[in-house]
């Protein structure tokens, strides 16, 4: 077996609008799909949108999701430069400012936004290691 993460679905309240914030304003590439769910490729794992209750009636567990739900997404990039970018374009698309882009204790840079349903995304910058795909792929 070949560990890895295929792909991370988020349960959305709104999905045109979560969409929206995906596609426009964080410049994921959308996959054509059925409209009850949105798919995007991420080079080398894919996002998928799909509505809340659905969700969780798939999973047969209980729709009601409060408080900090014990994880967070990270999308790291190559610079801080690139960090105060994305955020900003975050925020801009309707995410909630959770901690503002900052030089943090394990030597990085990075900021924490909620998507509009609440989950939690760091952008980080780490100068101690590149995580994620290989540049070259």
């Amino acid at each position: 077996m070949q560990p890895r993460i295929s792909m991370i679905t988020l349960g959305v309240r709104n999905i045109e609008a979560s969409i929206e914030f995906y596609e426009k304003g964080l410049g994921f590439p959308r996959v054509e799909s059925e409209p009850s769910a949105a798919f995007f490729n991420l080079n080398g794992s894919w996002l998928g949108l799909y509505g809340w209750d659905a969700l969780a009636k798939d999973a047969e567990v209980s729709a009601l999701g409060n408080g900090f739900r014990g994880c967070s997404l990270a999308h790291n990039v190559h610079s801080e430069a690139e960090v105060d970018t994305l955020f900003q374009s975050a925020v801009n698309a309707g995410a909630k400012q959770i901690k503002k882009p900052q030089k943090v204790f394990w030597g990085g840079y990075s900021g924490y936004f909620a998507d509009p349903d609440g989950h939690l995304w760091e952008v980080a910058y780490n100068p101690l290691m590149w995580i994620g795909p290989s540049d070259d792929s």
